[in-house]
């Protein structure tokens, strides 16, 4: 049985906001258009998404204290995970809400997270603020082995799920997450984890086709969802998303799910979106893999 997962949040948000981009991101539309929010969560659900992620990707605390709203995070942590369980409420369908342990500091650089002690005290503020609200620990778009390892440790014995997903690099011969490390060594070290999920998210759908043999090594459950960016590189803090990256124009939902029953023949029961893949795409997956796909 496939699961499928929701699409983008951040950049379909910032295409319905009234408020031009912010390098606070997701997190803006969060503090002044929460019911955005609840409506994009509830357009997943109906596209048939069977699992839902908190709008947190740029609630942590290193993002809102930089541009002056440190003292938010326990209000924006807990609002993103209302805003999913309205949604989730207001439909009536029994889908999962996953949490968001993110990047700390910014996507696809992880030179950016480079002491293993704090990360492992950020990422484990971030999980006391949501492991009583979600359904499952989810982290993801994950840019090296020690981010791999602190988050995986950071969400250990807390009684929920864990999802680990990472991030890949487009540059390399063999799959590598963006810090150069190879795949396999991350895998090495989840499989001696007590994780639930393994997942590959935020890079070319390409690149997790071509990623995805190694990964089907894994004993537990895997999957993907990919981006749907013309091209990635490595963001600072302030940068500003949507101008940095443009959408794939040939991307479409068909386009898309061709992708992933590439990764469902490999073995992977968990297929979703990540940025610049939306609801559309969503419904497509859930038609073509879903538990009432024609």
């Amino acid at each position: 049985m496939i699961t499928i997962l929701d699409g983008g949040m951040g950049q379909e948000l910032i295409s319905r906001s009234t408020q031009p981009p912010s390098e606070m991101w997701s997190a803006k539309v969060l503090m002044n258009e929460a019911d955005l929010v609840t409506q994009v969560h509830a357009d997943y659900i109906r596209a048939g998404a069977d699992m839902i992620t908190i709008n947190a990707y740029s609630a942590t605390p290193e993002r809102l204290k930089q541009y002056g709203h440190g003292d938010k995070f326990a209000t924006l942590q807990q609002a993103a995970i209302d805003c999913a369980t309205k949604a989730r409420d207001q439909l009536g369908r029994d889908v999962k809400i996953t949490g968001c342990l993110p990047p700390l500091f910014s996507s696809y650089n992880p030179d950016l997270n480079n002491d293993y002690d704090i990360a492992l005290g950020l990422y484990s503020q971030i999980a006391d603020a949501q492991t009583a609200g979600v359904d499952i620990l989810l982290a993801e778009t994950l840019g090296s082995l020690l981010e791999v390892r602190a988050a995986t440790t950071a969400l250990s014995g807390r009684g929920k799920p864990v999802w680990i997903s990472m991030s890949l690099s487009e540059d390399t011969a063999t799959p590598a997450l963006r810090s150069g490390e190879a795949l396999e060594e991350a895998l090495a070290f989840l499989a001696q984890q007590d994780v639930d999920a393994v997942l590959l998210n935020c890079s070319l759908p390409e690149t997790i086709s071509a990623a995805m043999p190694t990964l089907a090594q894994v004993k537990t459950p895997f999957g993907a969802y990919a981006n749907g960016f013309t091209a990635i590189k490595k963001l600072e803090m302030g940068d500003i998303v949507a101008e940095k990256f443009s959408k794939r124009s040939d991307l479409t939902p068909q386009g898309y799910a061709n992708f992933a029953q590439t990764w469902i023949d490999a073995g992977a029961t968990l297929v979703g979106g990540c940025c610049e893949v939306g609801p559309d795409h969503i419904t497509e997956l859930s038609r073509r893999f879903g538990a009432h796909q024609e």
